[in-house]
């Protein structure tokens, strides 16, 4: 079963329980999802491309739920945080600080990186391995830091 179809069976799961946070937020990641197909001029998705479907959503999430409690908006950071919640659970098992760093250590070997200068040819060696596996931040701070102490 594809994703697209879990998060399909998901909505009417919803729909059934009056789960109206999940609907509404399954309804939203599935009108994205309608979006992509039309401006990439596609009849499917593929499951790899909605993880970063998925991934966009939930950073629109995080930055709105920051937004939110800057401006002392409980209330609706609460809403987005449940949304966020939603999403993430179509996110696959999250790496760990050692196995982010084992992949940025065995990204660098295979693409030669040697200082920050080479970020760019280290992230897409390294992105397509870890997609939806970890934060763009949180790789992006990775990478930084050991390429910086590589090249001290």
């Amino acid at each position: 079963m594809s994703l697209m179809d879990l998060i399909e069976k998901d909505i009417i799961e919803a729909m059934k329980s009056k789960n109206l946070v999940k609907v509404s937020t399954l309804r939203m990641l599935k009108s994205a999802v309608g979006n992509y197909l039309i401006s990439a001029q596609k009849d499917k998705v593929e499951d790899a491309e909605l993880l970063g479907l998925i991934a966009k959503q939930a950073k629109q999430r995080r930055e709105s739920i920051e937004s939110f409690e800057k401006a002392s908006r409980p209330d609706l950071a609460d809403k987005e945080k449940e949304e966020l919640a939603v999403l993430e659970g179509y996110f696959p098992k999250q790496l760990s600080d050692e196995e982010l760093t084992s992949e940025v250590r065995r990204a660098i070997d295979v693409s030669g990186a040697k200082g920050i200068a080479d970020m760019g040819k280290l992230m897409k060696v390294l992105m397509p391995t870890i997609q939806g596996k970890a934060d763009g931040r949180r790789v992006q701070n990775a990478v930084k830091s050991i390429l910086i102490n590589t090249r001290a």
